[in-house]
């Protein structure tokens, strides 16, 4: 399932790009109400990729925003050859952004971060550098080495025990489930991208199916700044969102995994229930006993039927 196919690396010549050559990296920036900083991070941004070897194009993708950070993106174009300004017509979501920004993207490399200033974009030559100097690598991730974000006395014991089981899930510790700043191979990303959701669990969506399909990833240990501007962030909806996407991924790539623990345990326990009504009332086994097996035998049936479907798939 890997694409290990190396890039042609860009020399030290191509500091200045020629936007008649197609870009090695498509940076892709969604913004939503960010008049007050967002040329900052444009600036940040281009100044360290105008720094590195590679030809990019930055994607800054407007997710109707009731503010003026249209207008502000729109200035900055014209005096930042490699901004691309694309005006989403209706609000999507941070997911809908990043899915439309990668299937636009013509650089071999797609980068994802935020524009709340947040995450240091300055690292993100040093993160393409490590797809390009390493064939076995598909994604590189910003493991953020603290939480900053709103909610923290909620936030991080919730991330914790849902990345917790997210990593019982595909068997292989997860340093940052859900973090927003990190590239990728556009090749192998793109047969993920249907799955994506609108919301901000879509990263967490993308390092699952990473993860569930043996694609290797890095993780980068990065600072973590508090965010400029109002957090989008609603803790009850995106936390309900996020939990129930690390199920149905799993349940996509590896039901068996989700349930047939369940269906054994069920069984297990009727089979046990069963003895001990046997020997209570000889001739009479509980109707609880009867619907715990039944139950466990649905599910284990259902689990079956859900692994033979995703082994069928094409590329499974």
């Amino acid at each position: 399932m890997k694409d290990i196919t190396m890039y042609p690396r860009a020399t030290a010549a191509a500091s200045t790009p020629d936007q008649s050559e197609a870009p090695h990296v498509t940076i892709v920036l969604p913004c939503y109400n960010e008049e007050a900083h967002v040329r900052a991070e444009l600036e940040r941004i281009c100044a360290a990729m105008d720094a590195s070897a590679y030809r990019y194009e930055l994607l800054a993708i407007d997710d109707a925003s009731t503010d003026a950070t249209l207008d502000v993106l729109r200035q900055a174009e014209p005096v930042m050859p490699n901004v691309r300004v694309i005006a989403l017509h209706r609000n999507g979501g941070a997911g809908t952004v990043r899915r439309t920004g990668t299937r636009m993207a013509r650089g071999d490399v797609v980068v994802w971060t935020d524009a709340d200033m947040s995450y240091p974009n300055e690292r993100i030559p040093e993160m393409v550098d490590m797809l390009y100097n390493d064939p076995g690598i598909d994604q590189v991730v910003g493991a953020r080495t603290s939480e900053q974000g709103s909610h923290r006395l909620l936030r991080i014991p919730a991330k914790w025990a849902i990345r917790k089981i997210a990593e019982w899930l595909v068997g292989q510790p997860i340093p940052d489930l859900n973090s927003g700043l990190r590239a990728f191979r556009r090749r192998v990303a793109e047969p993920y991208l249907p799955l994506l959701p609108p919301g901000f669990s879509c990263v967490t969506t993308l390092t699952l199916a990473f993860l569930s399909n043996r694609h290797a990833i890095r993780y980068v240990p990065i600072d973590y700044a508090k965010r400029a501007g109002k957090s989008k962030f609603r803790f009850v909806t995106d936390a309900y969102r996020y939990l129930l996407q690390v199920v149905r991924m799993v349940m996509y790539f590896n039901p068996l995994k989700a349930l047939m623990p369940v269906a054994l345990t069920l069984l297990a326990v009727g089979a046990a229930k069963s003895v001990f009504d046997v020997a209570v009332h000889p001739v009479r086994v509980a109707n609880n006993t009867i619907m715990l097996v039944m139950t466990g035998l649905v599910i284990a049936s259902m689990a079956l039927l859900a692994d033979l479907i995703v082994r069928s798939r094409p590329g499974a």
